[in-house]
């Protein structure tokens, strides 16, 4: 990578041919309809952007007890309060209807637990490993391999029994909805996101007089736009508004194509094993309300819709799978473009290590629910009490792990 402003013809190429990629599967979804493909453009920029601010859970939430560090956790914090607001405006124009997980409080607990501490022993979260895996991390290749068998055990494994059991232990209000912040308080969901970024506004506001801050955004200013974006790294906080922004379009063309929910990987990462081991699948491609109204006798307003009958084998929705695979293909071009794409050697004890933590970050987070990304970034962003739970587990499983196994049982001197 050359130095200075310049930017080298293949990176130029390589440029392009990403933004032509984003512009094309997008237009290519929205001009035939098949919304599940616009999982492939969220998926590239999701892996650009996780990439570029190196948006880790794990390692977010390992170095504020390793060096003090708060940056990753506040980039994360900016994700979840601008996803907030754009479900807020999706919220207020009824262009989706909020889905927030239920409150399986055991569930979420012994999830949080596993995963938390299994994220420390694969070197990432669920995201965090994909994007890694697109930089060239064995490391996070090895844990890679091992989500989806922990995933696989919960869901239809040996421990599915133990999942069933798990799930039973739920709290439901009356209304028969999930529990969530506004549910508990009574007050309608915009509100309670325009008050959350109001006081997160002032945080920042605070945090940009510190004079260093300032010192450090003004020795960057001779940097032309495109090599900001491209070439640069960015900082947490930054990463975070693009992936909030993000979840925009993804909660969109998510729900179109059969899956209401925000963004998420864990599963979309089962899937994509279970097509290279298994044959006979149920492909979500789209919603299956669709089918159903067209199988009826072309009255749009018979209220008796036929059901769509299910084919049998295990679930695949494709929006999930093209976003999974491209998130990693988005991290790559991130990554190529700042010189960081590299394949490196690891220590063969750690890839081991890295393997079966990896089992139990895809175990944590079948039993919870979802990963950082799906519970924490976006079902924290619905202000579902079960994610909330789930992520502060989670946090201090992390630290319990990040004391024992990288720091040795020792308390870090760093300031």
């Amino acid at each position: 990578m050359k130095s200075g402003n310049t930017i080298s013809s293949s990176q130029n190429t390589l440029i392009i041919f990403f933004v032509f990629a984003v512009f094309a599967s997008a237009s290519a979804s929205a001009l035939f309809r098949v919304w599940a493909v616009f999982g492939i453009p969220v998926g590239l920029l999701l892996g650009f952007f996780l990439q570029k601010g190196d948006l880790c859970g794990s390692s977010a939430f390992s170095e504020v007890i390793l060096l003090r560090d708060y940056k990753k956790v506040f980039g994360f914090w900016i994700g979840i309060v601008f996803t907030m607001a754009g479900i807020a405006i999706l919220d207020v124009f009824d262009m989706v209807v909020l889905n927030p997980k239920p409150l399986l409080y055991l569930s979420v607990i012994i999830g949080g637990i596993i995963f938390g501490s299994g994220t420390v022993l694969a070197g990432g979260c669920v995201s965090g490993c994909l994007y890694k895996a697109g930089s060239g991390n064995l490391n996070s290749m090895a844990a890679l391999a091992g989500i989806p068998i922990g995933v696989a055990m919960i869901e239809f494994g040996p421990l599915s029994t133990f999942q069933s059991a798990l799930k039973t232990f739920i709290i439901k209000p009356e209304t028969g909805k999930s529990v969530t912040l506004s549910s508990l308080t009574g007050a309608p969901y915009w509100i309670l996101a325009l008050i959350i970024l109001f006081f997160t506004i002032i945080i920042v506001i605070y945090r940009s007089k510190n004079k260093v801050y300032i010192k450090q955004e003004l020795s960057e200013k001779s940097d032309s736009l495109a090599h900001k974006i491209f070439l640069r790294s960015w900082k947490p906080w930054q990463a975070g508004i693009a992936i909030g922004l993000l979840v925009i379009p993804a909660y969109l063309s998510s729900a179109s194509s059969g899956r209401n929910y925000p963004l998420g990987v864990t599963h979309g990462v089962l899937q994509a094993e279970l097509l290279a081991t298994e044959k006979h699948f149920n492909h979500i491609w789209g919603n299956q309300i669709t089918a159903a109204q067209e199988s009826t006798s072309g009255n749009p307003a018979n209220d008796q819709i036929q059901q769509v009958r299910e084919p049998q084998g295990k679930k695949i929705v494709w929006w999930l799978v093209f976003l999974v695979v491209s998130l990693v293909a988005g991290s790559f071009v991130s990554a190529k473009l700042s010189g960081q794409a590299k394949l490196l050697p690891k220590q063969p004890e750690q890839t081991v290590i890295a393997f079966f933590g990896g089992i139990l970050v895809g175990g944590g987070a079948a039993l919870g629910g979802g990963c950082v990304i799906g519970n924490i970034l976006s079902g924290g962003a619905l202000m579902s009490a079960g994610a909330i739970l789930f992520g502060i587990f989670t946090i201090l499983s992390n630290w319990g792990m990040t004391y024992l196994y990288l720091m040795g049982g020792k308390v870090s001197r760093s300031t």
